[in-house]
């Protein structure tokens, strides 16, 4: 599946959790969870939901680039699903959703070993 969209502002809560995602309307026929893709052909973490374990109400798709630095903030950005990792889930602490961050990076990284970027 792919989809785009304009990045917009939130609570900034990713970039203080150590995982600066770029946030954007979240297709409404695409099911929840954590996903492994592209964003602009870059490998990427893509969370589509809401945020369970802050009490969010708003759904959204957030993208997080892996090894990118930079201000996405009012572009659009492309982004192309390979592989659902797992589903939402809530967390009883941000730690504990920090770890779970780590080891989801950790796979996706392992994925991206093997995948050719050219497909």
């Amino acid at each position: 599946m792919k989809f785009s969209g304009i990045v917009k502002k939130n609570l900034g809560r990713g970039k203080k959790l150590g995982f600066p995602t770029a946030n954007i309307d979240a297709p409404k026929e695409m099911e929840d969870g954590l996903y492994v893709g592209l964003a602009n052909a870059k490998p990427s973490l893509i969370f589509v939901g809401i945020a369970q374990t802050f009490g969010e109400t708003k759904r959204f798709a957030e993208v997080y680039i892996l090894d990118f630095t930079g201000d996405l903030y009012d572009q659009e950005i492309e982004v192309e699903i390979i592989r659902k990792l797992r589903e939402n889930m809530k967390f009883d602490s941000e730690s504990e959703l920090v770890e779970q961050m780590k080891a989801d990076e950790l796979l996706a990284r392992e994925f991206f070993t093997s995948y050719n970027l050219s497909n």
